[in-house]
């Protein structure tokens, strides 16, 4: 892998890993249609813990409260709000770890195609939009969208080991269905990323210490340093982007590449 590789590959994931347009299904379409050879899962796996690192910077005051009511006494109602969350994520977590631990491999390979990512932009997309649509304008914030919410949005996950899914944009879906609102939504998707991505990259990062995969440390580097930069910045933009638009734009730019995909496979 050379270094333009690393850096390509750096931004694609940080950019698409918390915007609702898959970034597996575009880790997948950008080395087949330019002609590369597909990334290692090692390198796959410093992409995820740099996305890891990001989300848990852009959201640090959420991460420290939840992290803090676990170690301190409860003391008010606010310490114990941030306590329930975290255990709510925690819970939330089950499906998608218990299922993927199953299938990922599967799924990793068998589905890795043009065609099955093409299908999952278009259905995912449309989907996205309905509920997008539907969005009602709702008070409830994270800490108290609720166990059952949770669990839903939790069970919702599981859809997005299909490359081109969208792990935030199924879950996003799936918080806007069940009447949160767009911002608090992304929010609860971006803090369900972190028990989520955390597995994922480490579980990936194993197949590097047990001396299955090798790659070179510089592309590493350059690849974990791209993509923690770019996935905190795209976070923090579409975290104020949804204060004034919606994620209708972004479902239509699902459908068009899932449409222009099939046209040149």
């Amino acid at each position: 892998m050379t270094i333009f590789h690393a850096i390509v590959l750096g931004i694609v994931q940080g950019v698409t890993e918390f915007l609702p347009i898959s970034s597996s299904g575009f880790l997948i379409l950008i080395p087949e249609f330019l002609g590369w050879e597909v990334q290692s899962l090692a390198f796959d796996a410093f992409l995820h813990i740099a996305t890891l690192t990001a989300v848990i910077a852009a959201l640090w005051p959420e991460v420290k409260a939840m992290v803090g009511a676990f170690f301190v006494p409860v003391k008010d109602q606010a310490n114990l709000a941030w306590r329930r969350l975290a255990l709510w994520i925690l819970y939330a977590t089950i499906p998608v770890m218990g299922i993927g631990f199953f299938v990922q491999n599967v799924l990793e390979f068998e589905f890795r195609s043009s065609k099955v990512v093409a299908w999952s932009f278009i259905v995912w997309g449309i989907v996205l939009y309905i509920a997008d649509r539907r969005a009602k304008v709702s008070s409830v914030p994270t800490q108290e969208i609720g166990l059952k919410r949770a669990l839903l949005i939790g069970c919702a996950q599981v859809v997005a080991l299909i490359p081109g899914t969208s792990r935030s944009g199924i879950t996003i879906t799936a918080g806007l269905m069940s009447g949160l609102s767009r911002e608090t939504a992304a929010r609860f998707s971006f803090l369900l990323a972190i028990p989520t991505i955390a597995a994922a990259g480490f579980l990936k990062l194993g197949t590097v210490a047990s001396g299955e995969e090798t790659i070179a440390v510089l592309p590493l580097i350059v690849g974990f340093s791209v993509a923690c930069v770019s996935a905190f910045l795209t976070l923090r933009f579409l975290l104020v982007f949804l204060k004034r638009y919606s994620f209708s734009e972004f479902a239509i730019f699902r459908v068009v590449v899932g449409i222009v995909i099939l046209l040149l496979s």
